[in-house]
């Protein structure tokens, strides 16, 4: 058997980068580890990167320039900055078994799933992390809010939302479909969902972004194609692979990816990211401040308009008593800049009791999902007739 680079080993990178090329040819271009030269100018010499329009770095020149000449830099840690570096530009195809990769929690440390209701009968799920028991955790949480609220529509929302747990994913999705189907094949044959009889049928909107990754991709993938929900935002990361592990001679192992995830009827996920329904574009600033507060005003134009007015309550609290204000109090308050209570019944000048405007959810892709939900409770009221 031919020899395989270690990660630790001192001139052997490029080695390494021979070997991903051959391994996974379907996966990685040349062009993705000429990225490398530039990684190695930041990260030893501090150099700035190409201008634009300029041919990207080579690789072999750049490394053989800083072997012979950088001052203070072993071949030992050249050859770990270039390992290293490589394995962070690929980090979403390439990852060192038993090492935590970025990629794997960028869906956060919260609670695996967050629970809003938005106008009383429109539950939202955020995934925060798809990881063995999420799916247990998101069926508890609709039980809940069912139980408490007349739910007409679901919102699924998967951006930022990572993981490489392919099996939470035909878990998670396993709850919407009531007939056995295939879901999904990782390179494990296909998964297969369950019969059951309490599935959820209720309309599902899934909100997805560049942020979407591996096994969230393969469950937005599964739901669109499996035509439980559409999908809104943005194109998904393209990072839904079929991986295989390969052993090093330090004894560490290497999981490259080495072809698209399928999923529904043998529909490849592709490596551009799959498209949603309904695109909604907005920047990355702007769409983290929606996604950590959907009401949040940015003081700036955006691209998506016919924002709706949703109303956002708790699933499980119940609300404190209320306190009367008067206009005159109002007026006060906003002069000096303290913030209103949005649940506070205002008391006018004839003693008239009006509850205040209801907050404007300012997420367009949030907004989108709750305008598209409603349209089809609406659609489906008059089918009843």
């Amino acid at each position: 058997m031919q020899s395989q680079p270690g990660l630790d080993e001192p001139g052997r990178s490029d080695n390494l980068i021979m070997y991903l090329q051959s391994r996974c040819k379907s996966v990685l271009k040349r062009t993705t580890c000429l990225l490398l030269g530039a990684f190695l100018a930041v990260e030893l010499h501090h150099s700035a990167p190409a201008a634009p329009g300029k041919e990207p770095f080579d690789f072999q020149e750049v490394y053989q320039l800083l072997k012979a000449n950088l001052a203070g830099a072993t071949e030992a840690e050249l050859n770990q900055a270039a390992v290293r570096g490589l394995l962070e530009q690929l980090a979403a195809k390439v990852s060192v078994v038993g090492e935590l990769s970025k990629v794997a929690v960028e869906g956060g440390t919260n609670a695996p799933v967050t629970v809003a209701v938005f106008d009383r009968n429109y539950g939202y799920f955020r995934v925060n992390r798809l990881a063995t028991g999420t799916a247990e955790e998101f069926h508890a949480a609709y039980t809940s809010l069912r139980s408490t609220n007349v739910l007409k529509g679901l919102v699924l929302d998967l951006r930022f939302t990572g993981g490489q747990d392919y099996g939470a994913a035909v878990a998670f999705a396993d709850r919407f479909l009531g007939a056995a189907q295939p879901l999904v094949d990782w390179g494990e044959g296909w998964k297969q969902s369950i019969v059951k009889t309490n599935a959820i049928t209720l309309p599902v909107a899934i909100l997805v972004n560049r942020k979407t990754t591996g096994a969230a991709e393969a469950l937005a993938g599964i739901l669109r194609h499996r035509e439980v929900g559409l999908l809104i935002g943005t194109n998904t990361a393209g990072q839904a692979s079929m991986a295989k592990e390969f052993s090093l001679k330090s004894g560490q192992r290497l999981r490259l990816a080495i072809a698209p995830v399928k999923v529904a009827d043998g529909k490849e996920l592709p490596f551009t990211g799959i498209k949603p329904d309904i695109e909604v574009d907005v920047s990355a600033e702007d769409e983290l401040t929606w996604y950590e507060d959907a009401y949040k005003v940015v003081p700036k134009p955006v691209r998506m308009t016919g924002v709706t007015t949703n109303d956002s309550i708790a699933s499980a609290t119940n609300r404190t008593p209320r306190r009367r204000m008067n206009e005159a109090e109002l007026v006060r308050m906003s002069r000096d800049g303290q913030a209103t209570d949005r649940d506070l019944p205002v008391t006018n000048a004839l003693g008239r009791t009006f509850e205040p405007p209801v907050p404007v959810v300012n997420d367009p892709a949030l907004a989108r999902a709750l305008d598209l939900l409603k349209g089809l409770a609406v659609v489906q009221q008059f089918r009843s007739l």
